[in-house]
């Protein structure tokens, strides 16, 4: 019987025993463990378990109660990967490690992203297990003390170092290839050779160059391949090894002692091993300068922050490098200079580009008190402010990591393409000695060397590598051309389900809408005042972050009274008490739930309802004293953005608190299909399920917080960059700069890269069927080709070269939509898109 496991996790959310009670409970409830205790003065939770215990259904437990457990991502720097089969190996080394959650490894980006436990494992226990596993990894560049530049120079030299190597091969294999199959395609040079320098000096010179190549530039693979065949893990390596020391190992005994071969088969195969080796060593050369183009977005990011600021000391303008900034630092930046760090301008005016961040062309006016974000450009004045944010705090540093991370994701279709590579090299190797054997036993004479070749050419062609390309290089290509049009995926996987949605759900305010509503009209009850009730209306409202609001404040002036026990009261409005006196501020439905009577003011609320205003009641000690009609005007971009999700065959539906007749109002205007009104932050959930029932797979977009459960439960949550924290951490993709136009965007590179990635797997897939049974030989006794492992080998590395220059494509992408200086949209000519 299996000993039981003991597991530790830290938990998080634990203030009172009460809390360690139920978190304890929690664990205990959960199939097959045996004991569970929590404590709560180091907030650890001690758990023994059956051997085998998911962690996940752990940490499920202790979310669903309210205590999740602490959780750590860390990414990897992973070495030697050159297959889809080394990822396999990575991935479950990677998730064989105490405490590890999920582990997913990109080959193009040679990284792994590992969600673990806190306190279970670490990322020096990622490291080590990664290397046992035959990959060296490391900490990525900033955690390991290595700058951005410092790593893009190591990556830069590492192309040239395989430059170099496949320059000295292909100069030490170009006589051997003239000499061997120089002589096979024009038979005066054969005999040119025979009679100068003899064939068996021919032999012994090929024996010499050819070792040279295989024991300099090649020697990378028999150091890898060996090895990871020992360990029964075999890859790319492995195959290159095995079918190059075939092919010289054959050579060798033609060369030295063919009397231990059959009569007639001493032949020699030097031309082959080399020229396999430089051909797979092109490939390697050409794949690592693509997979650096991959990045490119990410470094034309990395580059927009500059790496020194003119801070203010005193009277004294002092040039400071961008690391040594603290927040709370006066900085001056002069016309057309970068903003260096996130703040808040305190004096001066000017117009900053915010394009590369934001997509959106237009320069935005910055005054005293406005924010600015790193990496934008000073128009042609000069600005002081104020940093608040520095580091990995800024607002670039976030959107660098979120596609970092997104590029770093493995979607869905990718799960089918792991579970074929798992196994791809041993049945490739499975399929060489299948060969050799059907070709050794059946084929003509002589059928040693035809056995021969036929191995190697099997060996050689299968191409695992252009398998585990096809998908992460068009995702992280992908990713980065949406970051350059302002569209952020949080989650990778997003990028799959978004070319999916057949339904777009929207929040109003501040979605649909600008959400800096104003105040249009004010109606009072008989017997109150209107100054009077707009003002205890505004201070009641001062302390809610929501658009309306802001609004009312702003029509209610300087100088209101404060707010005491103030209570917000989500979906419906506010209570608050403001000089004595109770004001309830809200919908309709707050004064049906307060039990106020709005008498006449009903029929006014209906009236401005009619005519697309929100309408708000005012109840002060308990009387209905007013209504308030609030206007919010819609975003421009908003109509032309609709009618494109209409030209691409898509519902539209409007999900909105708002009263039902304003937000019929805004629908018939908008020409939107379905609007679901009223809706509480619950109701928006219901409403979205309904949707998904009616049309299918809906992505959801909203801005504020009541909107993180509905972003969460649609299929694609898209968050407006302009909404709350809450919002976006809830969202799948982010809208930088806020207008709706992006989400046409979103679904334009979602496309495409499914496209592209559909493209990849076909060729991957499909040159694999197709060209290894043809180097097999099986078309040979039907009068075809015997393939020879040389042209096998230039086949292979060009089926990976080919899928990373397909995803590159990715790169062209045009924006389905821009945004025109006059804010007008522009919809992009069918013909103008890249279609990729």
């Amino acid at each position: 019987m299996s000993k039981n496991q003991n597991i530790s996790l830290q938990i998080t959310g634990l203030s009172c025993a009460g809390c360690a009670g139920r978190a304890e409970r929690a664990l205990a409830a959960v199939g097959g463990v045996a004991s569970a205790s929590v404590n709560l003065a180091n907030a650890t939770g001690q758990v023994e378990a059956a051997p085998g215990l998911p962690l996940e259904r752990l940490t499920e437990a202790l979310s669903k109660a309210g205590y999740p457990a602490a959780e750590a991502t860390a990414i990897l720097q992973v070495s030697g990967m050159t297959c889809a089969s080394c990822v396999g190996r990575v991935e479950r080394a990677l998730a064989a490690v105490p405490g590890v959650l999920t582990a997913a490894v990109n080959l193009a980006s040679e990284t792994a992203q590992v969600t673990y436990l806190t306190g279970m494992s670490d990322a020096d226990s990622l490291v080590q297990a990664a290397a046992a596993a035959g990959y060296p990894a490391q900490l990525p560049a900033n955690a390991a003390g290595e700058d951005a530049g410092q790593a893009e120079r190591r990556k830069a030299e590492g192309i040239r170092t395989l430059g170099r190597q496949v320059l000295l091969a292909g100069l030490l294999t170009l006589p051997v290839f003239l000499i061997e199959m120089g002589g096979h395609m024009l038979p005066a040079l054969h005999h040119w050779v025979a009679a100068s320098i003899g064939q068996q000096n021919s032999h012994l010179l090929q024996f010499v160059l050819t070792t040279l190549v295989l024991a300099g530039p090649g020697r990378q693979f028999y150091l890898t391949g060996y090895p990871a065949l020992l360990r029964g893990a075999p890859d790319m390596n492995a195959l290159v090894a095995l079918g190059t020391t075939a092919a010289y190992g054959f050579s060798v005994i033609s060369t030295f002692a063919p009397q231990l071969l059959p009569a007639g088969t001493a032949n020699v195969y030097y031309e082959a091993a080399a020229v396999i080796v430089v051909l797979i060593l092109t490939g390697r050369w050409l794949e690592a300068r693509a997979k650096g183009r991959t990045g490119a977005a990410i470094r034309k990011l990395a580059g927009l922050q500059p790496k020194s600021a003119m801070l203010l000391r005193g009277e004294e303008v002092v040039e400071t490098p961008v690391a040594e900034i603290a927040a709370g630092d006066l900085i001056r930046v002069r016309p057309g200079e970068r903003i260096a760090v996130d703040g808040e301008v305190v004096s001066g005016r000017s117009y900053i580009d915010e394009s590369m961040i934001s997509g959106e062309p237009v320069p935005v006016a910055k005054s005293a008190g406005d924010e600015v974000t790193a990496g934008t450009v000073n128009g042609n004045s000069l600005l002081e402010f104020r940093a608040t944010r520095v580091g990995r705090d800024t607002v670039l540093a976030q959107i660098i990591r979120m596609v970092e991370q997104a590029q770093g994701a493995k979607l869905p279709v990718q799960g089918l393409v792991d579970r074929i590579t798992l196994w791809f090299v041993p049945a490739v190797i499975a399929a060489a000695a299948l060969t050799v054997l059907a070709w050794a036993l059946f084929g003509p004479a002589p059928s040693l060397p035809l056995a021969l070749v036929a191995g190697v050419s099997v060996l050689i062609i299968a191409c695992p590598c252009a398998m585990g390309l096809a998908t992460p290089t068009s995702i992280m290509v992908g990713i980065g051309r949406a970051a350059q049009m302002g569209v952020l995926f949080r989650k990778g996987d997003a990028l799959q389900r978004l070319q999916e949605v057949r339904v777009v759900a929207l929040d109003k305010t501040g979605t649909l809408t600008e959400g800096r509503p104003s105040l249009t009209e004010l109606v009072c009850a008989d017997g109150f005042d209107r100054a009077e009730v707009l003002r205890l209306a505004g201070a009641a409202e001062a302390a809610s972050e929501h658009p309306i609001a802001r609004a009312i404040v702003a029509a209610a002036g300087t100088g209101l009274p404060q707010a005491e026990e103030f209570e917000a009261i989500p979906g419906y409005g506010l209570r608050a008490r403001v000089e004595g006196r109770d004001v309830l501020a809200g919908a309709a439905r707050l004064m049906v739930r307060e039990g106020v009577g709005l008498g006449a003011l009903e029929a006014e609320g209906r009236r401005l309802a009619q005519r697309g205003e929100t309408p708000l009641y005012v109840a002060l000690d308990g009387q209905a004293a007013a209504v308030i009609a609030v206007a919010d005007p819609v975003k421009p971009g908003t109509p032309a953005a609709i009618r494109a999700f209409h030209e691409q065959g898509l519902k539209v539906a409007m999900i909105t608190g708002d009263a039902s007749a304003t937000a019929q109002a805004i629908a018939a205007r908008l020409g939107i299909d379905a609007v679901k009104a009223e809706c509480l932050p619950a109701d928006k959930v219901d409403a979205i399920r309904a949707l998904q029932q009616e049309f299918g797979t809906l992505a959801f977009i909203g801005d504020g917080i009541n909107d993180a459960p509905a972003l969460a439960a649609a299929d694609a949550g898209i968050a407006i960059g302009t909404g709350t924290d809450v919002a976006i951490e809830a969202a799948d993709v982010v809208l930088v700069s806020g207008d709706l136009r992006g989400v046409v965007n979103a679904l334009t590179v979602s496309r495409a890269t499914m496209r592209n990635i559909r493209q990849n797997l076909g060729w991957a897939f499909g040159y694999n069927v197709l060209l290894i049974p043809v180097a097999a030989g099986l078309l040979y006794p039907f009068g075809g080709p015997l393939l020879s492992p040389a042209l096998a080998a230039g086949a292979m590395a060009l089926s990976s070269v080919f899928v990373l220059t397909n995803a590159l494509r990715l790169r062209r992408l045009k924006p389905a939509m821009d945004a025109g200086e006059d804010g007008t949209a522009e919809r992009a000519a069918n013909g103008q898109e890249v279609r990729a």
